[in-house]
């Protein structure tokens, strides 16, 4: 079948020697000015057949001389006839890849170019052979062992060949690509795939040849590419800050610095990450993830982020940690524990202090209570307690800011905000009742907590103070009704009727004689 293809070539072309220079030189004629309309590499390509038309023109003289001059002029003829031939076809490999299908938005792989060069140029060879007087076609045919030894020693050639083709018709990898060959190994960007290799360029400056075969039969990461999805890459830069500073805030500041001005070459979708990883020796340590949209400007958006990050940083009032090792020697005096004692009872006798629930108990008993709270911080978006759990705490806030919620799910909705110098649970703490509510943090919370035993032993002390307290009960259950909507004229006992019932139900649920 190939044989056929190649005698009815070999009979057309001679056909077509008639006039075979003129045509030749009007062909370069018009595809020299139309190269202007093509890809730039058009003028380029087209100086090889240029070059061989002018031989060619330059043979054909050469041979009308030696035949005036009475010499065999068969040698040059044949070697005009092969520049004829390797002529037309690199004109027509201009007009063809260069001009015409990238006119109509069609670029063909470089590879595919050179094989079918490389095929076209196999019939010209084959042509000339026969003009010469042998056979190329025949040679190649008979010989199986010539064949057998030219497989064998172009194995690898073929290998890469066959794997240059199959990376360009699979579109695995395509010129523009920024690929890795490895953990260990340099990425880059493809700038050529070629017969026998691809070319890649990395960010130094530095191209690296990969053999087809090998990138057939080794991993590749393609970056930055994501089915229909635009092309950027995820990066990750690390910063350390001071493990005793909160992460809540850290984590605010710098997101608040990189959503208000994008960094050059970051993509606004997704939005950048700030990720609290973890706690080393003396720092915790941070990361910004965030994706880049130019892959060749990886450093210096890197460089970028980290000045944003230290800025924001700085207008906050936080310092950026480095790995470090500090000994602290504090001489661990009784005077010196005496007045940490000291601050901290003041510190929770000023929170029970703000509790109007425990204005009957005695500076005494205060005081005792002062020193069984439970120091309970919170983080942002933590929920401190939940409507319906069993929680019988009561929560005195000290710092930072809470929402109460009602329902859950979708039907959750915020009644009120709690600040500092407010208190929460007090119901669940003097009837032992599921929580009516929800309480969640807006910002970071320091709260104290006090505990059912804790104050079951004071009640039993002196139940005397439970009819107090029932009447600030009353009016806080009246109001939280009213909220929900389920406080009407009709429905609404007397707050006294209401105090009387606390009472009782405190008494039974600390076990109180009536």
């Amino acid at each position: 079948m190939i044989l056929s293809v190649f005698r009815v070539a070999e009979n057309l072309i001679d056909l077509l020697m008639a006039g075979y220079t003129v045509w030749l030189v009007l062909a370069w004629a018009i595809v020299t000015p139309l190269s202007r309309f093509g890809l730039p590499a058009a003028r380029q390509r087209l100086r090889a057949p240029t070059v061989m038309v002018i031989l060619h023109v330059g043979l054909v003289v050469l041979v009308a001389g030696i035949d005036s001059a009475g010499y065999d002029p068969r040698a040059s003829a044949v070697a005009a006839f092969a520049f004829l031939l390797l002529s037309f076809i690199g004109l027509a490999q201009v007009l063809l890849f260069w001009i015409a299908l990238p006119r109509v938005g069609v670029r063909m792989p470089r590879i595919v170019v050179d094989v079918v060069t490389a095929i076209a140029s196999i019939i010209a060879l084959i042509a000339v052979g026969k003009r010469a007087g042998f056979s190329v076609a025949g040679l190649i045919t008979t010989s199986a062992v010539l064949t057998a030894v030219i497989g064998f020693a172009m194995q690898d050639t073929l290998g890469n060949l066959i794997g240059g083709l199959a990376l360009q018709m699979d579109s695995s990898i395509r010129v523009g690509d920024w690929i890795s060959l490895g953990p260990n190994q340099p990425a880059g960007q493809v700038s050529e795939i070629r017969w026998r290799y691809t070319a890649i360029e990395t960010r130094a400056w530095e191209t690296i040849i990969v053999p087809n075969s090998m990138l057939m039969k080794s991993q590749v990461v393609v970056l930055g590419r994501r089915q229909g999805q635009p092309e950027q890459m995820r990066r990750n830069v690390e910063f350390h800050v001071d493990f005793r500073t909160p992460p809540t805030e850290v984590l605010e500041v710098v997101r608040r610095a990189l959503a208000a001005d994008p960094v050059p070459h970051m993509a606004t979708e997704p939005p950048p990450h700030v990720l609290f990883l973890h706690v080393r020796d003396s720092y915790a340590v941070y990361t910004v993830r965030y994706w880049l949209n130019d892959l060749a400007i990886d450093d210096p958006t890197d460089s970028e982020v980290r000045i944003r990050i230290y800025f924001a940083l700085q207008r906050a009032g936080l310092t950026m940690s480095i790995p470090a090792q500090t000994l602290f020697v504090t001489a661990d005096t009784d005077e010196r524990r005496d007045r940490k004692q000291r601050e901290e009872h003041e510190r929770r006798l000023a929170a029970v202090g703000k509790v109007d629930l425990l204005e009957p108990l005695s500076r005494e008993e205060r005081s005792r209570l002062a020193d069984r709270l439970q120091h309970t911080p919170f983080a942002a978006g933590e929920a401190v307690c939940r409507e319906g759990a069993d929680d019988r705490s009561l929560y005195m806030l000290v710092r930072g800011e809470a929402a109460v919620r009602i329902g859950r799910g979708i039907a959750a909705r915020e009644v009120a905000r709690i600040g500092p110098g407010q208190f929460f649970g007090e119901m669940s703490l003097m009837t032992g009742e599921p929580r009516a509510a929800s309480v969640v943090a807006v910002t970071d919370l320091d709260c104290y907590r006090l505990d059912p035993e804790t104050f079951r032993d004071l009640v039993r002390a002196r139940p005397a103070i439970t009819d107090r307290i029932a009447e600030i009960l009353a009016a806080r259950r009246e109001a939280l009704e009213s909220v929900r909507g389920q406080a009407d004229a009709a429905r609404r006992k007397r707050l006294e009727t209401a105090k009387q019932d606390l009472v009782g139900r405190i008494r039974s649920f600390f076990s109180l004689p009536d």
